[in-house]
């Protein structure tokens, strides 16, 4: 998978966020998206995934060197975000059904097997309204990083995990992400430690 921004940028009303980003991702690299809270690295990581237009530039996704639509992106990318919400009235079990309508797991992976492995074996059925924050982002991290894409794109990704939890982000992302295309969004380095290339979203102000 690559996917290339030209000269791209984004405003709300008359403000620019940030403008002419120009830039390729590619192949099984891992990048950062890195500045301050309010800089717009969310917004540009958005506008990667499809679900925010960009103001002005082009993004383009090439898959097995064919042009690929941008609203046929989603089906090859996975997303962790604080602010996408789980089902608050699905159990967790359902939460994983409800999933795989959608996109299938790593290939012999099991969904109560990948509960497990984030330690939430014992929420399995258990409501996600009555889930700690932390429970719910170790919920987000399973749904995407064992999906079977591509792509992960990863906002915050450690966003009201705990010590165990980050742990938990950094042995997943080693494990199950070496050869994926992967965007970190982030101010922190115990998330994005691991990617070897870093973009500053205020060079692009």
């Amino acid at each position: 998978m690559t996917i290339s921004l030209n000269q791209v940028g984004k405003r709300f009303n008359y403000d620019w966020i940030f403008r002419r980003f120009t830039f390729t991702f590619s192949g099984t690299g891992h990048y950062a998206i890195l500045g301050p809270n309010g800089s717009g690295k969310s917004t540009l990581l958005q506008i990667v995934s499809g679900h925010h237009h960009h103001s002005e530039g082009q993004v383009q996704y090439l898959f097995n060197e064919q042009i690929l639509p941008q609203d046929q992106f989603f089906r090859h990318c996975a997303i962790v975000a604080p602010y996408l919400e789980l089902v608050e009235e699905f159990t967790l079990e359902e939460c994983f059904e409800f999933h795989l309508h959608f996109k299938s797991f790593l290939p012999g992976f099991k969904s109560r097997e990948i509960a497990d492995i984030v330690g939430l074996d014992k929420a399995w059925r258990k409501q996600v309204r009555n889930f700690s924050s932390g429970m719910k982002q170790r919920a987000r991290l399973a749904l995407a990083i064992f999906s079977d894409v591509q792509v992960l794109l990863l906002d915050e990704p450690c966003t009201n995990l705990d010590a165990s939890g980050i742990a938990l982000y950094q042995r997943l992302v080693s494990e199950y992400c070496g050869n994926r295309l992967v965007i970190v969004s982030s101010n922190d380095e115990a998330e994005y430690g691991f990617c070897k290339e870093r973009i500053q979203i205020s060079d692009y102000k």
